[in-house]
């Protein structure tokens, strides 16, 4: 009985072996001869010399493979892998190649396309939350319009409270475009390390300051503990951001009367970024976040209580924006809360040495 393999299956082999994405070889049988390791990282050892219908599995690449096999037809097709809850899109390359006359054999290569897949998720869901947040104040202006030049056109007190309305629906969105550009620029810097030498306690204290005015109309309390001098390699605009809008947070959702506190301290060596390190801690007493909410507070446009957050101006991407200002400047950003008693936000970014 003649050989079901090339001469040259060692040859192909070492092929196989030498790719970095899963890659299967299967014979004239159609049982796998060759897999490299990243095949067998994905789909286990077990497949060698298995059917690869009984390692496949899903008729979308069935189909093309049989075409491999039995016409000479390379093809594409789409394969996904769970393991656990997560779940992974592969794009395979399905190539015959010739073993003997009337025979083939198949390369099957599997390239990840997850993130590119979620990439584009996040882009669609993007732009139709961004339709929607200037869709709702776009709205209410239309119809503060109509009635302005209808019902109210000869009702002073009516069109002075209408206007209003139109200066505070307008300045919503003119802090959701200003946001959205932050953020934009904020994508295109992160892989860009900041240079400047910048005393982050003095920027906590212009921060403090500037919120003070409105803390104690919210009846909040501010209390920093800072010490004179904290030096970091960064960007004093965007700390001074992080820090207006992590103090800025407290006064709004925390509790009224409340108190807010702001603390900075040293670390000799924070283990993760291997060095010394200023810890920040922003404190407010309020009613806590439900912990299902926790692990999206940094996504865009998520918010816990959308009523809320709308009433007080917020825009949905304030802690997006802290987010990415703390990755571009090599730190790290944790947020923990507890229903009836309060939320702490704190940022660890590395000190100069």
């Amino acid at each position: 009985m003649p050989p079901l393999v090339p001469e040259s299956l060692p040859l192909l082999e070492q092929m196989v072996d030498a790719l970095k994405e899963p890659t299967l070889l299967l014979d004239p049988n159609g049982r796998v001869a060759a897999a490299n390791l990243a095949s067998h990282e994905w789909f286990g050892t077990w497949i060698d010399g298995q059917s690869y219908v009984s390692v496949l599995r899903q008729p979308d690449l069935l189909g093309p493979v049989e075409d491999a096999f039995g016409y000479g037809r390379a093809g594409t097709a789409q394969f996904s892998h769970s393991a656990g809850a997560v779940e992974t899109l592969f794009e395979v390359s399905v190539s015959p190649i010739a073993a003997q006359p009337g025979r083939r054999m198949v390369l099957l290569v599997f390239r990840d396309v997850s993130a590119k897949r979620n990439e584009e998720s996040m882009r669609r869901d993007f732009v139709a939350n961004v339709s929607h947040e200037l869709k709702t104040p776009l709205t209410a202006i239309m119809g503060f319009i109509e009635t302005l030049q209808g019902p109210a056109r000869r009702d002073p007190s009516a069109q002075e409270r209408f206007l209003g309305l139109m200066a505070l629906e307008t300045a919503r969105m003119n802090r959701l475009v200003s946001d959205l550009l932050a953020l934009s620029r904020l994508e295109g810097l992160t892989r860009r390390r900041p240079k400047d030498q910048v005393n982050l306690a003095q920027v906590l204290r212009d921060a403090v300051e500037s919120l003070s005015m409105g803390a104690d109309l919210a009846e909040v309390a501010l209390r920093p503990v800072l010490p004179e001098t904290a030096m970091v390699v960064g960007d004093r605009d965007q700390l001074m951001q992080v820090a207006m809008n992590l103090i800025e947070n407290g006064i709004k959702y925390g509790g009224r009367p409340g108190a807010v506190d702001v603390s900075l301290v040293e670390i000799a060596r924070e283990p993760v970024l291997r060095g010394p390190a200023w810890v920040l801690e922003v404190r407010d007493d309020g009613p806590g976040i439900p912990p299902e909410h926790l692990p999206r507070l940094t996504e865009r446009f998520y918010r816990v209580d959308t009523g809320r957050s709308r009433e007080q101006g917020g825009t949905g991407l304030g802690l997006s924006i802290v987010k990415h200002i703390v990755n571009r400047h090599r730190g790290r950003m944790r947020i923990d809360s507890r229903e009836g008693r309060g939320t702490r936000v704190t940022i660890t970014v590395p000190a100069q040495v």
